[in-house]
């Protein structure tokens, strides 16, 4: 089963690891800038706390982790997903890019997204289910 991680789940993944259920994971380019934006700039929020709680000696490691992301996590081509990207805005414009992002890797890949709680609040729960696309919410650690 192809699987899409939402930032908070990729940095989960990389620092502790998640229940992967035989998936294999994916993220989009968004998502993994938003997680090494928040793993090297982090002010302590919603997605740089996990950097934040971990003792000074672990941070660099947890940092260098995001800044070379395992080859096991899929990271699909922006020409692959660019074009439908552009298909899936004709069908919902109000959607931001980051949200098309998902969406249009989610379909690329027939893949299931995994959204974080706060992720599975807001529209891009809504718009994966009109799209016949598979969504969970899946808690952290």
């Amino acid at each position: 089963m192809d699987v899409v991680l939402d930032d908070r789940l990729l940095i989960e993944e990389l620092l502790v690891g998640l229940d992967r259920r035989n998936a294999q994971l994916h993220t989009t380019s968004y998502w993994y800038y938003r997680a090494c934006r928040a793993a090297v700039a982090g002010a302590g929020g919603h997605l740089s706390g996990p950097f934040r709680e971990l003792p000074p000696a672990e941070q660099g490691r947890a940092i260098a982790s995001m800044l070379q992301l395992p080859e096991e996590i899929g990271l699909p081509r922006p020409r692959d997903v660019v074009p439908i990207m552009v298909r899936v805005a004709g069908r919902h414009p109000a959607l931001n890019v980051l949200n098309l992002e998902a969406v249009a890797t989610a379909h690329l890949l027939h893949a299931t997204v995994w959204l974080s709680p706060r992720g599975a609040t807001g529209m891009l729960p809504h718009v994966l289910g009109a799209e016949g696309l598979t969504w969970e919410t899946i808690k952290p650690n």
